[in-house]
């Protein structure tokens, strides 16, 4: 009996010790969320934790590199599942990758948005960070997907980056005005029904063979 307890104990120890990064980077994302960056203190992120300091530095040597983990699970966590569609029809597409971004735009999250607006300037590694992790690789896979879509004659003429800054941007916007402006008793955009709404009107300028104008 005592053997088992012995061994059903090492397996709990085990699968927390498994979880302990995942834990330590939900704690990062509230921490920094609030505080920023700058103002941010580890021994905050091992607390909320739920672990000795010590145990952050066994993971994350350095702040930054709790940065990047932080960055790294929001893509994995919110694109990953959806990069498949990107081989598929734009009108698809686009309307789940806005989903999703709807989605993390209701998260903690997006105090990312707010601590790079302010912070970019004095901690310029963070910025790379999160460009890096973050918009590089949604703008590469929205770009080549509308890429695509032009080859199939989906999608008329022009710069598949800026037409993926232009799907892209007014989610961006809307994060950061909600961010900004919670405090202050605005009127918040609901992210989800801008997504639908913004998905069907860009995809509809985009359109090949529509009435806009060349």
């Amino acid at each position: 009996m005592t053997k088992r307890n012995d061994a059903e104990g090492a397996k709990r120890r085990q699968r927390r010790k498994e979880a302990r990064p995942a834990e330590i980077v939900a704690a990062a994302v509230e921490v920094f969320a609030e505080k920023g960056f700058g103002a941010a203190k580890l021994e905050e992120v091992a607390r909320r934790a739920g672990v000795a300091k010590g145990t952050v530095f066994v993971y994350f040597p350095t702040k930054q590199d709790l940065f990047r983990a932080v960055a790294q699970t929001a893509v994995s966590a919110n694109f990953d599942g959806i990069a498949d569609a990107a081989e598929g029809p734009l009108d698809e597409f686009v309307p789940a990758l806005l989903a999703q971004a709807a989605q993390l735009g209701a998260s903690p999250v997006s105090g990312m948005a707010r601590l790079l607006v302010a912070e970019a300037r004095s901690f310029p590694d963070i910025a790379q960070v999160w460009h890096d992790e973050v918009v590089a690789k949604m703008l590469g896979l929205l770009t080549a997907a509308i890429e695509q879509a032009q080859a199939r004659g989906e999608v008329r003429a022009g710069s598949a980056r800026l037409y993926a800054f232009s799907i892209l941007g007014p989610m961006l916007a809307g994060v950061i005005f909600r961010e900004v402006f919670r405090e202050a008793g605005a009127e918040l955009p609901d992210l989800r029904e801008l997504a639908r709404q913004h998905a069907q009107a860009i995809l509809r300028g985009m359109a090949a063979g529509g009435d806009l104008r060349e």
